[in-house]
């Protein structure tokens, strides 16, 4: 569980992303900080039992800044108004298969996971491994607790065509025209500070499982 003076100053921060507040209220941040590492210190390990190769994480390889990157963004706003981390056998690293917690009060907070802009080899070898087993993907999604969960994949990053080397006629190809295979569900701010949270997590995380084992096994 968080606590709530946690919710509360991203509450706070999201009404004064600048540096002059942040620097004046560094000590809430850090107790905010710490308290959502130790969240994740929670999660590490009870999914661990779920997934060995999460199990092994550390913290610090999960853990996103909450320093925003504004070089290239018209936003200038210096701070995230959310905490988030990423657990995958290689930490954070995006591409990857795995799965993502987001903290943001207001009822923001998402919880999901799969791949994210896998770069063009690896998303060629899942379109590839999707078509040669279609069966198999489609019975993943229709499972039903991920159904319950999720629904179905988010589908906002989507070709309007099917990708060259496959035909129109392929059972397989509104799945085939997606960049990005990733889901989730969102969570109410008192899931936040229920004793629950982190059993609601795993819960989430298992679910998606399949996803991620199918997702892993096509880059293996």
């Amino acid at each position: 569980m968080l606590h709530p003076s946690t919710l509360q100053f991203l509450a706070q921060l999201k009404k004064n992303n600048n540096k002059v507040w942040f620097d004046a209220h560094r000590d809430k941040y850090l107790a905010a900080k710490s308290d959502f590492e130790n969240l994740i210190q929670q999660i590490i390990t009870e999914y661990g039992k779920v997934d060995p190769e999460i199990g092994h994480l550390q913290v610090k390889e999960c853990v996103f800044r909450i320093f925003r990157d504004v070089r290239f963004s018209k936003d200038k706003t210096p701070y995230k108004v959310h905490f988030a981390a990423g657990f995958n056998k290689g930490g954070k690293r995006v591409h990857l298969p795995g799965y993502y917690l987001h903290i943001q009060p207001g009822g923001l907070t998402y919880c999901g996971g799969g791949i994210w802009h896998p770069d063009v080899a690896d998303l060629k070898k899942i379109r590839q491994e999707i078509d040669y087993n279609l069966d198999e993907f489609t019975s993943i999604l229709k499972e039903k607790k991920f159904k319950k969960l999720f629904g179905v994949l988010e589908e906002d990053d989507k070709l309007s065509r099917i990708p060259q080397g496959y035909e129109d006629s392929n059972p397989a190809a509104e799945y085939l025209k997606l960049k990005s295979y990733i889901t989730g569900t969102s969570f109410d701010d008192p899931d936040l500070t229920s004793k629950g949270l982190v059993r609601k997590v795993v819960s989430t995380f298992s679910a998606i499982k399949p996803l991620i084992d199918f997702l892993g096994r096509a880059l293996d």
